[in-house]
Order: structure tokens, then C-alpha cells, then sequence
């Protein structure tokens, strides 16, 4: 059977909401450990005896494992089918889980940490190459926007999650239970997955691009570690090299995936006809600035709530909550409404994002900053975030073709990785570099400010997404 008709098989099948629910019921796992571990901290420190560099590791090599891998992961389920790896990568990351609840020292605990993101890299691409893949048209901003919802909400409540989970203290595992939680979850999704995900077809015979693999795991290693924990080791000069050796890298996939796309039986790791259209290209840019104001938005304000305003760590993760519940509402509309307005409803999004910036900063200027007006204050900057994060991804995606959607989709997550890194490198530092020698308050204040250019950029890149998109520009892959 062609892949056509497979997909189009799959796209009748009334199961197909069922899949949305598994698939983006594990990034939202993905997404909430990304963030609980933050909450956990002194009690892993106490309980182990780990060093600071160990709980830091513990944090960010997550992200490292995960965004260093995520394009390979992407392509072999382009070349093997998104289900089986889908499956493979829960398998893994419910394992690793277990693994990080049973931790006897620090170090053991980033090797697990380590090896959740690693199986993350494999499971998550699937869940936008499921996506693309299975919908169409109206339903698949209906789809978009409830991967968009599992993004945010999933970012805006890991902390309260971890705080909940931590005061409830389950049979005096504390910690633990923030990873044993996983264990039962994922092994319902398993189940799930394997009865009721379609096996859409790969590319039998292809192999994957080995060489393009190790290059680029290379390069986004030398670029992301040193963006993730340089500041914290005071920015040695071998960060700077690595960093420069890493886009150096990066630069030298070009013509090497070109070789690859001459040879018989290869697929590249990255077609290049994705990155060759224009529309594509601009909104990988977009997505970078939105997500350098994304992860770093919820590091400042924790850090203004805890040390500005000496708020406990539940109680500074109960303020985000309507902002979560804010975010999750304006998700169930916002794909149906940008399939209506087009482009114009994220630049609505970012004047919103941009808002909500603007009356957190004038409440911090005069000196109203209490828990329950910035709860509701925060909503507004969740109401945006929604407008704009789950039809962004869908805009940037809609002219891959389906046998790419996997490799797509590792591109797009990617980006999103490094602008993450970026955006908490960036802002978190600059945070911590004005509270050193002014008051909170200034410190928020100019967060806010750089949060506020990130995403004026990010509309300014979507006027031109719109107008590159309307010129016609095509995505040439085969």
C-alpha cells in the first residue's frame, strides 16, 4: 500500500483523536519533567549529598541529551515509522524515570537525567510527525492547538506539580515521587500506543545518515552546553571555543548533507529543501525569538517571586497558576481562530504577550506586586503565549511533506531547544547581574524589557512569514 493511502487510512480512522491524546500525553510528561526537577533541588542536595554542579547537571543535562539528539530521533522515524520509535522512546524514558527515583548519589542521578532526554530526543518528534501526519485543514489547527496547550500548561505547571508532589510526601519517598509518577503514567501509554497508534509507513532500504548524526550531536553539544552552564561557571574561555567550534560545525552540514542527498539509499538527516524555502527558514527564526521569551519568562518570575518577594516555592508556583488556566483555555481556540485570521492572529498573540509584560512592569514600578494581583496580572501574558504557540508550530510545518514530518519536526523542536537555552542564558543572567547590585525590582524590570524585545522581533519575523508565505514560496521536498 503507497503512503498516500496509508495516511489517508489513518486520517479516516475515528481512532485518530485517541493518538492525539496519547502521543501529546507524553510531551506533556517531557514537558513537566523538564521543570519539576527546579522545585526539588534542596531535597535532592540534602537527601544525597550532591554537589551544586551535580543538581545543576541533574537540570540542564536534560535538555542537553534532548535537544543534541531530537533531529536524529525525528529521522528515524521518518525511516522506520513514528510508532515504533514513538514506542522505543517511551519505553526508554519511563525506564530512565525509575531509574532517577532509585538514584543513590548525585552523579547517578545526572546519568539517568541524562539518558530521560536522550529517550525524550526519540518519542517527542513523533508527536509532531503524528500530528502532520493525521490531520488536515481545520482539524489540524484543532490538533495544533491542543499540542500547544500540553507546551504551556505543561511549563506553567511542572512547578506547582513538584511543589504538590513534594508537600504530599507519598510514603516518605519526597523527591522520588516526582519520577516514580512517570512509571505508572507511562506504562498506560505504552498500552494505549501500541493497541491504538496507526504504523504509517517509513522509507524501508534507507539508511540513516550516520555521519550528518555524530556531526550535528557534536555541534549542538559544543553550542547548548556551554549556553547552558557557562554563566554558572563564569564564562572560561573554553566555553567561547566550544561554542565557536560548534557553529563552525553546523556550517559544514550544509555541504556534507548535500553529499549525502547524491548517494543511493541515504536520506539526509536534514533535507535541505526545508531549509532552502523561505517560509520555513523564517519561521525557524520566529521560533527561536518566541522561545528565548518563553522558558526564560517563568525562570525570571520564580526568581522574582522567590528571592524578590521571599515567597515559598509552592506558594510562588500557585501565582502561575491562572496564568496556566488562562493558557489552557485560549489553547482550546486559538488553532481554529489562526485557521481563520491566517498570520494576523500571532502578531494579535505577540501585541497581547507584549501587554502583559507592560502591566506586570507598571505593577512592579508601584510597588504592587502581591501574589494575587500578579496572578492575575500574569493571565495576560498566558492568554498571548496561547494566541501564539501552538499555530506557530502548525504555520512553520503545514508545506513539509508527510515522509518528512518526523525530520520536520526535529528541526522546528530544535530551534525551540536553543531558544530556550538561549533565552535563560540571556535573561536569567542578566536577572542575576542587576539583583547583585540594585534592588529585585530593577532586576524584574529589565527582564521584562528584554523579554519584551524578544517578542516585538518575533511579530515583526511573522509580518514577514505572512508576506513571504502569501508571495507563494513552496517547499520543494519530494
Amino acid at each position: 500500500m503507497s503512503i498516500a493511502l496509508s495516511i489517508v487510512d489513518a486520517k479516516q480512522s475515528h481512532r485518530r483523536w485517541w493518538v492525539l491524546a496519547i502521543v501529546v500525553a507524553a510531551q506533556f510528561m517531557f514537558v513537566v519533567d523538564a521543570f519539576v526537577v527546579n522545585v526539588a533541588v534542596p531535597s535532592i542536595r540534602a537527601e544525597l549529598d550532591a554537589t551544586i554542579a551535580e543538581t545543576q547537571g541533574a537540570i540542564v543535562i536534560y535538555q542537553i541529551a534532548f535537544a543534541a539528539l531530537i533531529i536524529t530521533g525525528g529521522r528515524l522515524g521518518d525511516i522506520i515509522g513514528a510508532k515504533p520509535v514513538f514506542l522505543l522512546g517511551l519505553i526508554g524514558f519511563t525506564l530512565a524515570s525509575l531509574w532517577c527515583g532509585l538514584a543513590s548519589s548525585g552523579s547517578e542521578l545526572v546519568v539517568f537525567r541524562a539518558l530521560q532526554g536522550a529517550a525524550a530526543a526519540l518519542m517527542i518528534p513523533q508527536v509532531l510527525a503524528t500530528i502532520h501526519r493525521l490531520f488536515q485543514d481545520a482539524e489540524r489547527g484543532r490538533a495544533f492547538g491542543t499540542y500547544g496547550f500540553t507546551l504551556g500548561f505543561g511549563a506553567a505547571t511542572g512547578l506547582v506539580i513538584g511543589g504538590w508532589l513534594l508537600s504530599i510526601d507519598l510514603n516518605g519517598l519526597g523527591w522520588r515521587t516526582i519520577f516514580f509518577v512517570n512509571v505508572p503514567v507511562g506504562l498506560v501509554l505504552l498500552w494505549a500506543a501500541w493497541w491504538l497508534m496507526p504504523a504509517l509507513p517509513g522509507k524501508p532500504g534507507t539508511r540513516l545518515d550516520i555521519i550528518g548524526a555524530g556531526v550535528l550531536l557534536v555541534a549542538l553539544l559544543c553550542v547548548l552546553g556551554p549556553l547552558v552552564v557557562g554563566s554558572s561557571l563564569g564564562w572560561p574561555l573554553w566555553s567561547f571555543i566550544a561554542m565557536a567550534f560548534g557553529v563552525l560545525l553546523l556550517g559544514l552540514m550544509w555541504p556534507l548533507e548535500q553529499r549525502i542527498e547524491q548517494r543511493q539509499n541515504r536520506l539526509p538527516l536534514v533535507h535541505l529543501d526545508m531549509l532552502r524555502d523561505r517560509t520555513f527558514a523564517t519561521g525557524l527564526v520566529a521560533v527561536f525569538f518566541f522561545t528565548f521569551a518563553n522558558l526564560s519568562f517563568y525562570l525570571v518570575m520564580m526568581l522574582y517571586l522567590q528571592v524578590g518577594l521571599h515567597l515559598p516555592a509552592l506558594e510562588a508556583g500557585n501565582v502561575v497558576l491562572p496564568l496556566a488556566v488562562a493558557f489552557a483555555l485560549m489553547s482550546r481556540i486559538a488553532g481554529p481562530r489562526a485557521q481563520r485570521l491566517g498570520n494576523t492572529a500571532l502578531i494579535q498573540g505577540c501585541g497581547v504577550q507584549l501587554a502583559g509584560l507592560l502591566v506586570v512592569g507598571l505593577a512592579v514600578v508601584a510597588g504592587r506586586t502581591t501574589p494575587t494581583l500578579l496572578a492575575i496580572l500574569l493571565t495576560i501574558f498566558g492568554v498571548g503565549q496561547a494566541m501564539v504557540m501552538a499555530p506557530l508550530y502548525g504555520f512553520v510545518l503545514r508545506k513539509v511533506p508527510a515522509a518528512h514530518a518526523g525530520s520536520g519536526g526535529g528541526v522546528v523542536s530544535t530551534v525551540q531547544q536553543i531558544g530556550n537555552a538561549s533565552g535563560v542564558t540571556a535573561v536569567g543572567g542578566l536577572y542575576y547581574a542587576v539583583q547583585a547590585a540594585y534592588p529585585a525590582g530593577l532586576a524584574i524590570l529589565a527582564s521584562l524589557t528584554t523579554l519584551a524585545i524578544a517578542i516585538a522581533i518575533t511579530a515583526m519575523l511573522l509580518r514577514v512569514f505572512g508576506s513571504v508565505h502569501g508571495g507563494g514560496s513552496s517547499t520543494r521536498v519530494p
